[in-house]
C-alpha cells in the first residue's frame, strides 16, 4: 500500500528503527506530520551500541523506544529451517538478509497491536526487495495495519533526493550524527539441528544455538570465509549489486551439505533439492509467512529426520575444507562399492541394467537416422 500524505490522520506508528541517518531523518519527518512514533530497534547480532541509539530516538522525540534481543529466536526458528533447506539464492547468496526481515517484521506487529499503534513504517527504499518484505509480512500478522513507506510517498522522496538532502535535514532538524550499523549476515545450517562445535586445536566447544552461530561467525569472519560480490535479481523486477557476508553460515553450509549427501537417499535428496530452491526463493521474495512457504519448511524438515551425524573441516583463507565425516545413519557402504570385495552384487547385473536405460537412447538414434535419410 503506498499513502499519500492527504490520506493520513494523526495516530500512533511503529517505526523500524535502526539509529542511521535514514530512520533518524523519517522520525522526525513523522512527528512533522503528526504522528506519534514509537521506534524499535531489532537485535539480531549486530555489533551495535543499543543504548546509544536509544538516546537518539529519545532525544529525536520517540514517544517509546524498544529495544529486543531477537538473536535467539532468529536462530532457531528462522535459521534453522532456511539451512535445513541448504537455502540458497541464485547458486551463490545465502540469504542472511531476507532471512532477518520476517523474524524482525514480527516482532514489530507485535508491539503495534501491543501498543495499540494503527500503522507501522520502515526505512526501506522503492526500489528494494526489504519493502516487500517487512510489508508482506505485516500484512500477514496484522491484515487491518497501515503501511507508512515515506520512500514510495512523493511529498517524502521528492524532498529527500540523496543523502545530501537527508544530511541537511538532519542538521536543521538536531539529529545526532548518524549511527553506522554493523551488519553481518548469518546462516546456520543444522544437522537436524546442530548441538555442539568444537575447536580441535583449542578444545573450545559451543553447545547453545546461539553460541553455535556466534562462534562460528567469528572464526570464519577472520578468515575471509564467505563473502561475496554478486549481482541478484530483485524480485520487483532489476538486477542490483549485492556485497554479502556471511562467514558461520557459509562453514555450516558445506557442512550440513556434507552430512546430508551422506545420510539422505538419493531419491528423496533430488527432491529435497528442487523443494530447497523453491524454499530460496519464496524466502527471497518475502513470504516466509505465505501458506506454501510453510508447507515447504513442513516438508523439509522431515527431509531431515536422519541427518545426524559429525563433520570434521578446516577453514583457511576464505575457503572451507571438509576433511572428513561420520555418521550411526550412514548410508555409504564401503564393502559394497569395494574393487576387491563382491559382497552382495553381482556385476553381471550391470549389463542389464545397462541395456535398459539404453533402449530410450538407441530410439532417438533412430529417429534421428531415418529424419536425416528423408532429408
Amino acid at each position: 500500500m503506498c499513502l499519500g500524505l492527504e490520506n493520513m490522520s494523526k495516530g500512533t506508528v511503529v517505526l523500524a528503527y535502526s539509529g542511521g541517518l535514514d530512520t533518524s531523518c523519517i522520525l522526525v519527518w513523522l512527528k512533522e506530520q503528526g504522528y506519534d512514533v514509537i521506534t524499535y530497534l531489532a537485535n539480531i547480532g549486530q555489533d551495535e551500541d543499543f543504548e546509544a541509539a536509544r538516546k537518539k530516538a529519545e532525544s529525536l522525540g520517540a514517544k517509546k523506544v524498544f529495544i529486543e534481543d531477537l538473536r535467539a529466536e532468529f536462530v532457531e526458528e528462522f535459521i534453522w529451517p532456511s539451512v535445513q533447506a541448504n537455502a540458497i539464492y541464485e547458486d551463490r547468496y545465502l540469504l542472511g538478509t531476507s532471512i532477518a526481515r520476517p523474524c524482525i517484521a514480527r516482532r514489530q506487529v507485535q508491539i503495534a497491536k501491543q501498543e495499540g499503534a494503527q500503522y507501522v513504517s520502515h526505512g526501506a527504499t522503492g526500489k528494494g526487495n526489504d519493502q516487500i518484505r517487512f510489508e508482506l509480512t505485516c500484512y500477514a500478522l496484522y491484515p487491518e495495519v497501515k503501511i507508512i513507506a515515506p520512500w514510495r510517498i512523493p511529498e517524502f522522496y521528492n524532498r529527500f533526493r540523496g543523502r545530501k538532502d537527508l544530511m541537511e535535514y538532519a542538521e536543521v532538524s538536531k539529529c545526532p550524527n548518524p549511527i553506522i550499523l554493523a551488519h553481518v549476515c548469518v546462516l546456520f545450517p543444522p544437522t537436524g539441528v546442530p548441538v555442539m562445535v568444537t575447536h580441535l586445536k583449542e578444545g573450545t566447544t559451543k553447545t547453545t544455538p546461539l553460541d553455535i552461530f556466534s562462534y562460528l561467525n567469528e572464526l570464519g569472519g577472520k578468515h575471509g570465509v564467505g563473502r561475496i560480490d554478486i549481482v541478484e535479481n530483485r524480485f520487483i523486477g532489476m538486477k542490483s549489486r549485492g556485497i554479502y557476508e556471511t562467514p558461520g553460515g557459509t562453514i555450516l553450509y558445506h557442512a550440513h551439505l556434507d552430512i546430508e549427501t551422506f545420510t539422505m537417499d538419493r531419491e528423496v535428496r533430488r527432491i529435497k533439492q528442487d523443494l530447497g530452491i523453491k524454499f530460496s526463493e519464496l524466502l527471497y521474495n518475502g513470504f516466509w509467512y505465505s501458506p506454501e512457504c510453510k508447507f515447504l519448511r513442513h516438508c523439509i524438515a522431515k527431509s531431515q529426520e536422519n541427518v545426524e551425524g559429525k563433520v570434521q573441516l578446516s577453514v583457511f583463507k576464505g575457503h572451507v575444507y571438509i576433511l572428513g565425516r561420520e555418521s550411526p545413519g550412514s548410508l555409504y557402504n564401503e564393502e559394497l562399492v569395494s574393487m576387491d570385495v563382491q559382497g552382495d552384487y553381482d556385476p553381471c547385473d550391470a549389463s542389464g541394467f545397462i541395456k535398459i536405460n539404453a533402449v530410450r537412447l538407441r530410439e532417438h538414434h533412430r529417429m534421428e537416422r531415418e529424419a536425416q535419410l528423408k532429408q
